[in-house]
């Protein structure tokens, strides 16, 4: 599915030539003439709104297949660029979620010069996964250059756009929540991310526990980091710790401490986490793996702020921020005995849910550029993505949410010997099932190709054979029971990009 997104202008749908005013189509109907699309947003501002209705009439009477849509925007002033992109951003989540998996135009012909330019930095910095379509004035066409050509933003000739990340001193005389997120490199404007984002701000400061919700790989970690530096407590410590990896007997020791003698083995102090994270934060990561005899100590220090040492006769104080994170169904397991319920409630006074990649598909080509940019600074020959390979990455559920779209990426690209990565050079596997293999094979439809289909699935399954083999053309061969010298012409015919 194709979809076109443009402003309109003085020029739609018809003007007048320059030889006997002549009627002429305008930008958006002679882009029809070479291309077809499913849909056609047509993005409106209150001086063209006339126009913009013309110009829905017209394509619809020339070209019945196509649905169009005109899309309000609120712009007093088309020259000015922070106001259109303000505009574009409040259609464009709507439009990612309606049209999911869809390959997605932007016609830089119609509209204001200014227009034009923040549909290119949408696209160039993966705002949008986009491919950009010029249409030539028809004096301009010639044999060498056609009516309609795409510019390539992937190509080399064209700088990268990204959003900052990571790229600001150190110091920060105040706290700021954008130079916060900007530091730790947390990419998303999502409204999603953008509430989980204010919800920690406004609890960051306070010292009550803050329990943080959300899948596996959805960035626990770096958001507890987040809310630490927006505590007033960013100069001190902040001390992580996985529940769930640590060996039950030692939970308690490991958290609380012990004295020497204690039990055997305990040949001297040990100080716990509680105790190193003082005046700092403790960050308590698959908090619902704790054990019963763990979880009454914690309700302790978060009751009392005391810490009890395993051997010590006396307990003492300590003044730590308690962040825990879970992707577990806490209520259920406080339904079912697993988890103290007067825990849960002490623990639960400030509840921040972490969307995950699927319902926030808008940041996915934003992310994916921003791990792009950190991967590139490893390899001598920096990659880049095309639109169709973001658009593969948005359209896919990532399972394990931002950590298997990094691991997705990294494979890829150390794998891949072109400099810019198509869609079918990415290496996505699909969740592990037990269900009948072939009911993953696509339903045939007008258009589909299955020779095209074919060639994309045994691309995969070559690269796949490769992946597992480290490389070792010789051994990916006798994995997939072919020649190498198959494997080396097809690893070839990749890098001349055939």
């Amino acid at each position: 599915m194709d979809i076109l997104l443009t402003f309109t202008g003085f020029h739609d749908p018809y003007f007048k030539g320059l030889i006997d005013d002549e009627e002429q189509p305008g930008p958006i109907l002679s882009l029809l003439s070479t291309r077809s699309f499913s849909n056609i947003l047509l993005f409106d501002t209150p001086n063209t709104q006339r126009i913009s209705q013309a110009t829905k009439d017209a394509i619809v009477r020339l070209h019945r297949q196509i649905e169009v849509h005109i899309l309000d925007i609120d712009l007093d002033d088309p020259t000015n660029y922070r106001d259109i992109l303000k505009g574009v951003r409040n259609h464009l989540q709507n439009i990612i979620e309606r049209f999911q998996g869809a390959n997605f135009f932007v016609a830089v012909a119609s509209g204001t010069p200014h227009m034009h330019a923040c549909w290119v930095l949408l696209a160039a910095s993966g705002e949008i996964p986009a491919r950009i379509l010029h249409v030539r004035p028809p004096r301009f066409v010639t044999k060498d250059h056609p009516l309609v050509s795409e510019v390539d933003l992937s190509s080399r000739e064209f700088p990268t756009v990204r959003f900052p990340a990571g790229s600001l001193p150190v110091e920060e005389p105040e706290v700021d929540v954008d130079f916060a997120r900007v530091q730790l490199g947390i990419v998303g404007d999502h409204p999603t991310m953008q509430h989980a984002l204010e919800t920690g701000a406004m609890l960051a400061p306070s010292p009550a526990p803050i329990l943080i919700l959300g899948e596996t790989g959805t960035g626990k970690e770096l958001f507890a980091r987040f809310i630490h530096r927006l505590s007033g407590r960013a100069r001190e410590i902040f001390v992580a710790v996985n529940c769930a990896a640590m060996p039950e007997e030692l939970v308690e020791s490991l958290l609380f401490g012990h004295k020497k003698g204690a039990f055997t083995g305990a040949f001297t102090d040990q100080i716990g986490k509680f105790d190193a994270a003082d005046k700092g934060t403790l960050f308590l990561d698959e908090l619902g793996e704790l054990p019963p005899s763990a979880q009454g100590k914690l309700l302790r220090v978060l009751q009392d702020g005391l810490v009890e040492p395993i051997g010590a006769t006396q307990p003492h104080k300590v003044d730590v921020r308690i962040v825990g994170a879970t992707n577990r169904d806490l209520r259920k397991l406080v339904k079912h005995g697993k988890f103290r319920e007067d825990l849960f409630y002490r623990l639960n006074v400030g509840e921040i849910k972490l969307p995950p990649l699927r319902e926030r598909r808008s940041d996915i080509p934003k992310l994916a550029l921003s791990i792009l940019d950190r991967l590139n600074s490893s390899l001598r020959r920096p990659k880049r993505l095309s639109s169709e390979a973001l658009s593969r990455l948005q359209s896919h559920n990532w399972a394990g949410n931002v950590r298997d779209l990094e691991n997705v990426l990294e494979r890829s690209l150390r794998l891949c010997r072109r400099d810019v990565l198509e869609a079918d050079d990415l290496l996505i596997s699909e969740p592990i099932t037990y269900a009948d293999p072939l009911d993953a094979l696509p339903d045939p439809f007008e258009g589909f190709s299955m020779e095209e289909f074919l060639g994309s699935a045994r691309k995969q399954i070559i690269l796949r054979a490769l992946e597992i083999a480290n490389g070792n053309k010789s051994q990916a061969a006798r994995l997939l029971g072919i020649t190498p010298q198959a494997v080396h012409k097809f690893l070839q015919q990749s890098k001349s990009g055939v």
